[in-house]
């Protein structure tokens, strides 16, 4: 059965079967509904059913509380309608760039930090793959299994997709990354995926909120920014729980010194003596809070753990007044989310 999906800021409207989720059907659709790991662990595609009937499949209970579902609100990417739905969620621009399954070769292996990996990938020279600055792409593993990594460059400074992988012990791909993959292993990609990259029709200041290996699409939508010669101030808070996790820090103090506009301020919740650190501590979201406690005039785009990027988006809006639609983010699922 095919139910009509409408949402409700834009009068925009689709067609979805009763089998199918909403998101899935959206973006088959050309409709542009935010989203990001697609299953239910990270929440960027939560909305509010404002009419109709739609049952949850299977998600993170994190990710969606009781007391959210009592307010009408659902996730997307697990939701199927019973009924004719009216969805209220913001919209974002409809990636252009089609997705496609690609084998690709490994250029480059190598250590940034003793848990994260830097991954390059060389793509078939017959096959364009053009992407936008901040989005991800998926390995295609053995039982149709998927572990999706951001690419951590944007799409003018390489013919490579470069990738920054932290280790999970015991993880199904990072356990091999970090032992048995080796320069030239062919790997097959799937991408590009999400909708985490700059919206480029506001020129608001621009927060970048980055913990571990969230930098890696940050790093790339800087770089596409000063590509671009996007002239915004931009700052960039960068959290990990020691200094080296901090992998590319000399980068963004190059960025500190060279790029109008740009400040870095890293941050470190739980430093040890012997790292001698002398920067800013605590969490990193209230780093920021610290230093803006009115967030009424900016965006702010922010990528990490869950909890980083839940707690940030609640006190943003709740502590400082921000937008909730001016809070861009991508949550990065652990392999224990995905088991």
């Amino acid at each position: 059965m095919t139910f009509q999906v409408t949402v409700s800021s834009s009068g925009h409207h689709f067609e979805c079967g009763s089998d199918e989720t909403i998101l899935a059907a959206g973006l088959r659709a050309g409709v542009g509904l935010p989203h990001g790991c697609k299953n239910g662990a990270c929440g960027a595609c939560k909305g509010r059913i404002l009419s109709g009937q739609a049952v949850l499949g299977k998600f993170q209970e994190k990710t969606l509380t009781a007391e959210e579902q009592a307010q009408g609100f659902s996730l997307f990417c697990c939701a199927t309608p019973q009924s004719d739905v009216t969805i209220d969620v913001r919209e974002v621009a409809i990636g252009e760039f089609a997705s496609k399954k690609l084998p690709t070769r490994i250029a480059k292996i190598e250590k940034l930090s003793p848990d994260v990996m830097l991954l390059c990938l060389q793509l078939p020279a017959t096959e364009k793959f053009a992407f936008r600055a901040g989005q991800y792409i998926d390995f295609l593993l053995r039982d149709g299994k998927r572990r999706s990594y951001s690419m951590a460059n944007a799409a003018h400074t390489s013919d490579q997709i470069s990738l920054h992988i932290r280790h999970m012990p015991g993880g199904l791909f990072t356990d091999q990354v970090f032992s048995t993959l080796k320069e030239r292993d062919i790997l097959r990609i799937e991408g590009p995926q999400g909708s985490f990259y700059l919206q480029q029709d506001s020129d608001k200041p621009i927060i970048l909120l980055a913990s571990g290996t969230g930098f890696a699409p940050i790093k790339a939508i800087i770089e596409d920014a000063l590509e671009q010669k996007i002239t915004r101030p931009m700052t960039l808070y960068w959290g990990g729980r020691r200094p080296a996790d901090l992998y590319m820090s000399q980068l963004c103090l190059d960025w500190a010194q060279s790029v109008p506009g740009f400040t870095y301020i890293p941050v470190i919740s739980d430093a040890l003596p012997e790292d001698n650190w002398n920067g800013r501590s605590g969490f990193v979201h209230q780093a920021v809070l610290d230093d803006y406690p009115d967030l009424s005039a900016v965006q702010v785009y922010a990528c990490g753990a869950p909890v980083v990027i839940n707690s940030a988006k609640r006190d943003f809006v709740a502590l400082a007044h921000l937008p909730a639609e001016e809070f861009f983010s991508d949550s990065f699922i652990s392999e224990a989310d995905l088991a």
